[in-house]
């Protein structure tokens, strides 16, 4: 089977794809994180994923891998380079993933892509093809406006209330009845919680919903969080605007999880001033596209439409249990 392969790989889920010179959808798989940052068994996910897109794998003829962290720390660089030779036998190129979410987002145009899924970075491209990155260094002191960072904001904001520092009653009953925590002990209870956790990013990163539906309810220390969280995600577009020394803005567009909401996605705008341009693709678009134009295939508008309404179907096949 003719076409191409992409790999869009995030720190909770990672998307496998394949498309054929239409554009349309062949293969779609879904599987854990593959970041190999925080996830120790990230090379197992990844082999995995391989070997379960069998003969689509092995037989397209370009393959487009975007990779967390790629780019970013040599030898975690190193090992992907390492991992995606002997996993692919065919023609391949690795892009870091919020690159492939620009060039998803801009159909390989120029702008700012400010990502904020369970890590948060802004990637931007000029007219003349000159590219630098903000934010993205990780956990421990960065990812601000992330999924995580709303999350470990939430649980910090819990610990205050149970010690008396935060009068917030709704918070802590709603994360938790969320978490199922028992109330006889709620400090030990809490702190039981995050020591069992099997993968505490992505799982931390996933109490943002709860954060957002709080926040949408009127608690107020949940709508303080996304407040933050919003004008964090502005600063990340506000620098990258700066260093391209732009005359005038650049066009800004969005990708991962933290844009359902929204409160964020409307306190951003007014933040900056300008409405997002709609990414013409999903992320995992954006590694098609590439792969599709490292081949010189014939792509023109009609052909990423074509792109997106299949990636919109499979998605959508995937999130109702069906293949």
């Amino acid at each position: 089977m003719a076409g191409v392969l992409a790999i869009d790989g995030g720190g909770t889920k990672t998307i496998l794809a394949t498309a054929s010179r239409d554009g349309v959808i062949d293969t779609w798989l879904e599987g854990p994180g593959i970041n190999p940052v925080d996830n120790p068994d990230w090379l197992a996910s990844f082999e995995a994923q391989i070997q379960a897109a069998g003969a689509a794998a092995r037989t397209c003829d370009h393959a487009v891998l975007a990779l967390p962290a790629y780019g970013e720390i040599a030898a975690v660089t190193q090992s992907q380079n390492q991992a995606a030779a002997s996993a692919l036998g065919q023609s391949h190129a690795i892009l870091n993933d919020v690159e492939a979410a620009h060039v998803a987002a801009f159909a390989g145009g120029p702008g700012v892509l400010i990502l904020a899924g369970t890590g948060s970075m802004a990637w931007a491209r000029d007219e003349h093809g000159n590219s630098l990155r903000v934010g993205g260094w990780g956990d421990a002191f960065g990812d601000e406006g992330s999924a995580f960072w709303i999350g470990r904001e939430a649980i910090a904001r819990l610990s205050r209330a149970l010690d008396g520092r935060l009068v917030a009653p709704a918070l802590v009953e709603a994360l938790f009845a969320f978490l199922g925590l028992d109330r006889a002990d709620p400090p030990q209870a809490l702190l039981q919680w995050h020591v069992e956790l099997s993968h505490p990013r992505s799982q931390i990163a996933a109490l943002s919903v709860l954060v957002d539906r709080l926040a949408e309810a009127g608690e107020e220390v949940a709508v303080a969080i996304l407040a933050e969280a919003a004008e964090h995600l502005a600063r990340h577009v506000e620098a990258a605007w700066r260093r391209m020394k732009a005359t005038q803005c650049l066009p800004w567009s969005h990708a991962g999880g933290v844009f359902a909401s929204k409160r964020v996605m409307t306190q951003l705008t007014a933040r900056l001033g300008c409405p997002p341009l709609p990414p013409h693709l999903p992320p995992i678009g954006g590694a098609l596209l590439r792969a599709a134009q490292d081949l010189d295939w014939p792509v023109d508008q009609a052909w990423i439409e074509r792109l997106r309404a299949s990636i919109i179907e499979h998605a959508s096949r995937a999130r109702n249990g069906r293949t």
